[in-house]
Parts: structure tokens; C-alpha cells; sequence
């Protein structure tokens, strides 16, 4: 049973999985953590009754970083044995082959915006505070913050963020491309809900081509992402989905298909 990182899913919200952290007072990444998140994505990620996943951290925070007092005695030699684990377990979420959508209430700050940079998708609130303020602590940001934050918001702003450690309110994060939607605090998590509760019933399938696709091409040279869209295109026409959708639409028009995830 995990201590500080759950999977849940009610039955108010079908299809949709929530990742809590739930670590007082500030959601610290600590070693167990990160595993409990890997762990946690992981399951989402083979769930067939789960579609979509939204990651929160609660009413105050989504996670205020790493543990610092865990990381302040370790060696380089120390950290190469485990930074890759590190990388690869606070960027779990970006594994999930489903759609996915950080909710934000306050803090997500070091590791915190790392999680959060994994999804598809960010939802804050007006109160959010977001940024990468490992600088101050005369390190870099190690959970992938460096190569998503660029890839998101640009190299010149990502190296502000990092170069500066400030924070980026809500409304800053939303015109530099950070985050997606700015509400109120208190429907950060009911909005969350509402946008992957769109999935529930989507087509899987497709969905997770499209993710594929987008992400996979966003490392290559455009011929080469040509490429990859053209073979996953192709391999949907051998999916039962594509068959209910093509003939759903001929027969009724569009949007009233009734997908099987096949």
C-alpha cells in the first residue's frame, strides 16, 4: 500500500484516474515518493478503466520540489547512481499513454513543475506559483525540467526561469505558454476532472497514436516525424475503433460513435 502517493478513481468521474501526492506540509519528492509516483503511473497507464489521469497534489500545493535534507549529504558519485531513476520517476506521468492534466492550486515549484511539465495539459489556480528555483541551491533542475521547460515555453524563457530561479505567477505562466487555463482556486480540480472526463468512451486507441505521435516527433526532424505520423495513421485502419468511427460517421454524422478501445 502506498504512504503518499494514490491512484483513485470514483464512480462520479468514470474513466478518469486521479494521482494524489499527499505528503505534508509541501509535498516533498523524497526517494519514496518518486517511486510511489512511478509506481502510480504505471498502473494508470495499464488500467483498461481508466482513460484519462489528472495529477493533484491538493488545495495548497501540487509538490514544493525535492527533498533537500535527502539530497544535501550525497556525493556526485552518489547522485550519478541514481540521478537517471530520479529523471525518469518524476517524469513518470510523461509515460502514460493517455491524455493528462496537472491540477495546480498553489506551489509546484523544482520537481513539483517537473511532474507537472509531464502532462499533457495544466490547469492552475489565480494563486499558483510555478518555477525551477534549483539555482539557488547552486544546482540544476534534474527531473527533466531543463529539456521540457525548453521544448514548452521556449529556450530564451525557459533559461530566464532556470538562470533566475524566480517564480511565474498564473497569469505570467499562461501568457508564456506554461500552463493552459487560469481559474479560481477552488474549481482547479473540478475543471481537471471535467477536461479528462472528456475521454472516457474516447478512442483509445487513436488517442494514443496521437500521443505518440506528437511527442515522439518532437525529438526528430520533420521527415523523420512525417514518417512516424504516417505509420501510426496507417496502423489505425487495422483497429476495430476505426470501423465503428468511419462507419458511425457515414451512417449518423460525426461525434456519436460508440468506441470499444479495440
Amino acid at each position: 500500500m502506498a504512504e503518499f502517493v494514490t491512484l483513485e478513481t470514483s464512480p462520479e468521474h468514470p474513466g478518469v484516474g486521479t494521482i494524489a501526492l499527499n505528503r505534508p506540509p509541501m509535498n516533498a519528492l523524497n526517494r519514496q515518493v518518486q517511486t510511489e509516483l512511478a509506481e502510480a503511473a504505471h498502473e494508470a497507464s495499464m488500467r483498461d478503466d481508466i482513460d484519462a489521469v489528472v495529477v493533484y497534489g491538493g488545495p495548497k500545493v501540487l509538490a514544493a520540489g525535492a527533498d533537500i535534507k535527502e539530497m544535501q549529504g550525497m556525493s556526485a558519485a552518489d547522485m550519478r547512481k541514481v540521478a537517471r531513476g530520479l529523471q525518469r520517476a518524476i517524469g513518470a506521468i510523461s509515460e502514460i499513454p493517455k491524455p493528462t492534466v496537472a491540477a495546480i492550486t498553489g506551489y509546484a515549484l523544482g520537481g513539483g513543475l517537473e511532474v507537472a511539465l509531464g502532462a499533457d495539459r495544466r490547469i492552475v489556480g489565480d494563486n499558483a506559483k510555478l518555477g525551477v528555483p534549483e539555482i539557488l541551491l547552486g544546482v540544476i533542475p534534474g527531473g527533466g525540467g531543463t529539456q521540457r521547460l525548453a521544448r514548452l515555453i521556449g529556450p530564451s524563457r525557459a533559461k530566464d526561469m532556470v538562470f533566475t530561479g524566480r517564480f511565474v505567477d498564473a497569469d505570467e505562466a499562461l501568457r508564456i505558454g506554461l500552463v493552459d487555463q487560469v481559474v479560481a482556486p477552488d474549481e482547479v480540480y473540478n475543471e481537471a476532472l471535467a477536461w479528462a472526463g472528456r475521454f472516457h468512451g474516447a478512442a483509445s486507441v487513436a488517442l494514443r497514436a496521437a500521443k505518440s505521435a506528437i511527442d515522439d516527433g518532437l525529438g526528430v526532424d520533420l521527415d523523420t516525424g512525417l514518417k512516424i505520423e504516417e505509420q501510426l495513421f496507417a496502423a489505425l485502419f487495422a483497429t476495430d475503433d476505426r470501423t465503428i468511427g468511419m462507419e458511425s460517421f457515414v451512417a449518423n454524422g460525426p461525434g456519436k460513435a460508440e468506441f470499444t478501445g479495440e
